[in-house]
C-alpha cells in the first residue's frame, strides 16, 4: 500500500506540474514568435507594423505621430544580432540587440545597442514590447 501511495502522488505531481511545463513552453513559442517577427519589421524598415508589439499602455503613453514615424525613412537598418537574453525577476524577458543603423542621407553606417523589455500578458495570451520604439538617434 505505502508504494501505491507514493505512485499516486508522482503521478498527481506530474498532472499539476505538466500544465505549467506545457503553459511556460507555450509562452516561450510565442516569446520567439513575437521577437522573431518584431525583429524582421525592423530590419525591414517596417516600423510601423513594429510598433503593434509594443503595449498598449506604452502606446497611450508615448503616442508616435506621423511625423515621428517618418523619421525613421530617413534610416535603414543593415543588421539586427540578438546578443543576449535574460529573464528578468518580475517575469518579464529583456534582450540586448546590437543595431546596425545607416543614414541614408550620408550613408554613414554606425553600430548602436539596444535594450528590449518584454512582458506576458495572460489576458491576452500574448507578450508585448514595453519600452517602445528604439532610438535610433541616441540625441544626433
Amino acid at each position: 500500500m505505502h508504494v501505491i501511495g507514493k505512485w499516486m502522488l508522482a503521478v498527481a505531481m506530474v498532472l499539476v506540474l505538466a500544465p505549467a511545463s506545457a503553459q511556460g513552453r507555450l509562452q516561450r513559442s510565442k516569446l520567439q514568435q513575437v521577437q522573431e517577427a518584431y525583429a524582421a519589421a525592423i530590419r525591414w524598415g517596417d516600423f510601423e507594423n513594429a510598433w503593434q508589439a509594443v503595449d498598449p499602455a506604452y502606446k497611450a503613453e508615448h503616442p508616435m505621430s506621423e511625423l515621428e514615424f517618418e523619421r525613421y525613412q530617413q534610416v535603414q537598418i543593415s543588421g539586427y544580432r540578438d546578443v543576449s537574453t535574460n529573464g528578468g525577476p518580475d517575469g518579464t524577458v529583456e534582450r540586448a540587440v546590437e543595431l546596425r543603423v545607416i543614414n541614408k542621407h550620408t550613408m554613414a553606417e554606425r553600430t548602436m545597442r539596444y535594450r528590449e523589455r518584454w512582458r506576458w500578458d495572460p489576458e491576452a495570451k500574448r507578450w508585448w514590447l514595453v519600452v517602445g520604439l528604439p532610438d535610433l538617434w541616441n540625441g544626433e
